[in-house]
Formats: structure tokens, C-alpha cells, sequence
């Protein structure tokens, strides 16, 4: 995995790491590329596009009605690729592919892997692919196409699970902030407190990114001292759905959090 983005970019800056998350075909259907290059330009580290579903469940209400939105603009799986077929001539950014599996087993999981690989992707997340199966099944396929694949972790995951993740991942554990459902905010309470130091003290080789509830330039830096990054997806969403031009949006959210 030498040669991944993802491995690279852990290996030449180990905090602040700041991770967008965005909607494939969010606003309109042709806004991807342009959001990727904008976020690459604006100091984003790495970013997650949200491959929409319809029926996202870990996700809140403001991904929801993205995920909504863009289907209704006719984006898919096989439109995503197609628009990012050209991207690594422009944008050297890792790139984090997000969605559910039943949309991923319908287009072939391998034939995913392979395509997704092809055009520059560096790593998944498919919240609902079972552990088991992932380690019996589906890892030499990601090994195979130099994929990463990133889990979750909660308040809730026992420690030992939570090595057994550490040992199966080679670039980041995504460590949701609470039970929740994302974009609701971060309440720094003594019990979230516990679980951020008690992860933190266990030692893993594995670098951690904060997500769920990371809004604004406070909750990043927050979440930066107990991580090595944090990741921002309902917060960005909004900002999408400002007035101005997709660009303006992009540039204006991101100065708000790197100033």
C-alpha cells in the first residue's frame, strides 16, 4: 500500500488533518469535479464522497436530503466513476468513496474495486459491511486493487474489536464522536471525554479521524487534540446550499475553519 495517497499522506502530516465530506452529484449533477478541485485548492487533506443512497441510515437529515437531491439528479454509481475518470490530472488529493453496500454488490463488488481503483480512488467506507465477511471475503479483492477500506468506531465498540480493526486497517480509523446520527453537534461531555482518551491510550498504530457533529473551526480544533484530524460532512452540505456559486461556497467554508 506503499504507493496510496492515503499511506502517504498519514506518513508526511501527523495532525489537523482536515477531511470533507460531500455528496456525489450535490448540488447538481456536475458539481463533483468542480468541488474536488475547490477543496484541493482551499487546504482540504483528504476528502469523502458520499456515493448517495436511499435509504443512508447512519446519516442526518442534511446528508439525507442530499443523498435525496442528488438522485433525483441521476447520479450513480457508474455516473460517479465517469466523473472521475479525468480527476487525477488535476487533483492529487486522497480520495474516500462512502456508501452502502447493497448499491456496490448490485454493480459487482469486484468490478467496483477494480473501477474505482482505475480512476484514482484510495479508499472506502461501507459503514454496513459486516467485519467478518470484510476479513474472510472481501479484503484480498481491496488488497488486490490497492484499496483501503476505513471503519467506525463508537462510544459503544468494545476494545477488543477496536484492535481487531486496528490490525485489518492500513491508513485511518473513522471514530464517530457519539451515537448519534451525523450533523448533530458535538456536546463535550465527561462520557465522550472517557471514550476519546481511553482510545487514545490504547495505542494503535492506526491514526484516528473525529467525525459526526465536527461543524465549525472550534469543533475541528477540539476534536484535533484528541485525533489526528476530524471530518466535516453536514456543516460542508449546508454551506453548499448557500446563494453563491459552488466555487464561492466552497472557498468561503474552508476559509472559516484554515484562517
Amino acid at each position: 500500500m506503499e504507493h496510496n495517497r492515503l499511506t502517504r499522506l498519514f506518513r508526511e502530516k501527523s495532525g489537523n488533518l482536515l477531511n470533507i465530506y460531500f455528496t456525489a452529484g450535490y448540488p447538481k449533477l456536475e458539481d463533483t469535479v468542480t468541488i474536488l478541485e475547490e477543496l484541493e485548492a482551499a487546504g482540504a487533506d483528504l476528502v469523502e464522497i458520499g456515493m448517495p443512497f436511499s435509504d443512508p441510515l447512519a446519516d442526518g437529515p442534511t446528508i439525507q436530503a442530499s443523498n435525496q437531491v442528488a438522485l433525483e439528479n441521476g447520479m450513480s454509481i457508474k455516473m460517479l466513476l465517469q466523473q472521475l475518470a479525468q480527476v487525477r490530472e488535476k487533483v492529487t488529493l486522497p480520495i474516500i468513496l462512502m456508501g452502502y453496500l447493497n448499491p456496490v454488490m448490485q454493480y459487482g463488488f469486484e468490478r467496483f474495486c477494480e473501477d474505482a481503483a482505475k480512476v484514482g480512488v484510495d479508499g472506502l467506507i461501507l459503514p454496513d459491511l459486516p467485519f467478518a465477511e470484510y476479513e474472510e471475503e472481501y479484503k484480498p479483492i481491496l488488497e488486490k486493487h490497492g484499496l483501503s477500506l476505513i471503519f467506525l468506531i463508537t462510544p459503544q465498540t468494545s476494545e477488543d474489536r477496536i484492535r481487531q480493526i486496528d490490525a485489518l486497517t492500513n491508513s485511518f480509523i473513522y471514530m464517530v464522536s457519539s451515537a448519534s446520527t451525523t450533523g448533530s453537534q458535538v456536546q463535550t461531555s465527561e462520557a465522550q471525554e472517557a471514550y476519546f482518551s481511553k482510545v487514545k491510550n490504547l495505542g494503535l498504530k492506526n491514526p484516528l479521524l473525529i467525525g459526526f457533529g465536527i461543524s465549525d473551526k472550534p469543533s475541528f480544533e477540539m476534536a484535533c487534540l484528541s485525533a489526528h484530524g476530524a471530518i466535516i460532512g453536514s456543516a460542508f452540505i449546508k454551506a453548499l446550499q448557500q446563494p453563491q456559486e459552488v466555487r464561492q461556497n466552497v472557498r468561503s467554508f474552508l476559509k472559516t475553519l484554515r484562517n
